[in-house]
Parts: structure tokens; C-alpha cells; sequence
């Protein structure tokens, strides 16, 4: 899984700050991991230094699972690291949902109570063969 950091002119994206974030995916996305290709996370400062006040800073997460469209979330707050720790929750929640819903429509379509006609016959055709 690889993680690439973005940041806009107003946060400054040193190591330390790239380090955080890929232990803090890391730790939240480990599960997904040998599906997510690539995590791209974009920081920005909304309102840079003209105010200071409320959830200007914002956290978008895009992962790039294989076969998929990739999937973003974002996350406001009013510094670097609460935006980081919770877009990283929504995307811990939204991956289990997708996961979900994928094993769902596999089990589904593997069920004989769904299955057409046509496709009971070439099942049915297959057993008599073996």
C-alpha cells in the first residue's frame, strides 16, 4: 500500500507530518491492505491565515482499491492531525461498508435462490456431466 502525501502552499508537509500520517493509515487501514493499491492525501488550510477560527483545516483521502473506483472521504477540524485521524476513521468505516456490500453481492449472486432459469439448467447440465 503505498501512501502519498499532498499538502497545500499553507501546511507545511515535512517528514514528521508524512511519517503521522502513513502510521496513523497504516494503523487504521491495515485490514485493507492487500487491496488498497495507493492512498493519496491531500492537506489543505481552507482560509489560510486570513482567520483562525473553527475547522479550516481539511483532510481528503482517496484509496485506490483494485478493480474499483477509487473512494474519498474527507475530514475538517481545526488542526492537521484531528482532520488526518478522522478522515482515516471514515475510511476505515466506508471500505468496511464496500466490503461489505461486494461479499454481499457475491453471495447473492452464488445463491439458487437467485439464480435464473438459465442459469439452474447449465448448473444442472454440468452436475449430470460429472
Amino acid at each position: 500500500m503505498q501512501i502519498q502525501v499532498n499538502s497545500d502552499r499553507n501546511i507545511q508537509a515535512d517528514e514528521r507530518l508524512a511519517e503521522f500520517v502513513s502510521d496513523t493509515l497504516k494503523n487504521k487501514l491495515h485490514r485493507f491492505a492487500d487491496h488498497i493499491t495507493r492512498i493519496e492525501v491531500h492537506l489543505s488550510d481552507e482560509n489560510s491565515h486570513s482567520k483562525h477560527d473553527g475547522n479550516d483545516k481539511r483532510c481528503l483521502l482517496e484509496a485506490r482499491f483494485e478493480g474499483l473506483d477509487p473512494v474519498t472521504v474527507s475530514e475538517h477540524a481545526a488542526d492537521v492531525g484531528p482532520a488526518v485521524t478522522g478522515a482515516a476513521d471514515k475510511l476505515q468505516r466506508k471500505l468496511s461498508s464496500v466490503i461489505g456490500k461486494l461479499r454481499d453481492k457475491q453471495t447473492r449472486s452464488a445463491s439458487p435462490v437467485f439464480a435464473s432459469p438459465e442459469q439452474v439448467a447449465a448448473e444442472s447440465a454440468e452436475a449430470a456431466q460429472e
